[in-house]
């Protein structure tokens, strides 16, 4: 099978606007069960929250079955039907305030077909750089893989051996509503059980990527106190589900620390590692 010509895509920009509202911020604090957070003016956000913003408006009639913005507007029109964030790459300069203005520049750097264990794949990156008027405050590299229909991905891979440090949870319902809601994700699999298990092929919801790497971020905020994130990298290995246990673990090694989150069998489902000044 021959593969779509992406080159016209290549090199696609797309520039939004926002102001840093306190609302998503306080509500997604809630949500994490921080209780000794306010976001008064000028007010820091915590690495990786910048995703509470820069949503774009499409309209319902525009979203596909599985609740993604159908393909061919800004992001390449692949024919491949399962989308997932795999994954991705941060550089944290300055933290975002409560009322900056900020502009949000996106790219798109790379087209990639694969074939993985689960079949045909197409990885499409996308950057996102961040500014305050002239003022660089985040880069960012995203992975988003788009694969055939079928089994999900299978179990993941041999947990490391040593960790400083664990944190479990029970990721449920509700939870899993809150931070789509908060993320204007509508990713049915995440909400709709009967389409997660009937249409995608999961026993269970599926817990967000970019939650699970939030929390494993919140996790060295308890664990390392005071320590400035200046880069975070993630990827994702197998899917988390809800109602089930999960543990977030880490390791300091030197000027990072190496994380993971582990399934309730103890294998790896998404590892990362936190870069701190």
């Amino acid at each position: 099978m021959t593969e779509p010509d992406y080159a016209g895509w290549l090199g696609r920009e797309r520039v939004a606007h926002e102001r840093i509202a306190a609302g998503p911020a306080a509500r997604l604090a809630a949500t994490l069960n921080r209780t000794d957070t306010e976001f008064a003016e000028g007010a820091a956000l915590p690495p990786l929250w910048h995703w509470l913003y820069f949503h774009e408006a499409i309209p319902h009639a525009q979203l596909g079955a599985d609740g993604h913005a159908r393909k061919g507007d800004f992001l390449p029109p692949v024919a491949l039907p399962r989308r997932m964030w795999a994954g991705g790459n941060l550089r944290f300069h300055s933290p975002l305030r409560v009322g900056d203005e900020v502009q949000r520049h996106t790219r798109i750097e790379r087209i990639t077909p694969r074939t993985g264990r689960s079949g045909a794949l197409v990885f499409v990156t996308l950057s996102h750089t961040l500014r305050r008027d002239a003022q660089l405050l985040v880069e960012e590299q995203q992975d988003i893989v788009y694969r055939e229909a079928g089994a999900p991905a299978g179990a993941g891979r041999p947990a490391p051996q040593h960790a400083d440090w664990s944190r479990e949870l029970v990721p449920d319902n509700t939870l899993l509503f809150r931070y789509s809601a908060l993320t204007f994700n509508a990713h049915r699999i995440h909400y709709d059980r009967d389409y997660a298990r009937d249409e995608e092929g999961y026993p269970d919801l599926v817990v967000q990527g970019p939650l699970t790497a939030t929390l494993l971020l919140e996790a060295v905020a308890n664990e390392e106190p005071g320590a400035a994130v200046t880069g975070f990298e993630f990827r994702g290995v197998a899917p988390l589900y809800t109602q089930t246990p999960l543990a977030l673990r880490g390791r300091r090694e030197r000027d990072a620390v190496a994380l993971w989150a582990c399934d309730a069998a103890g294998a790896v489902a998404m590892e990362a590692t936190a870069t701190l000044a």
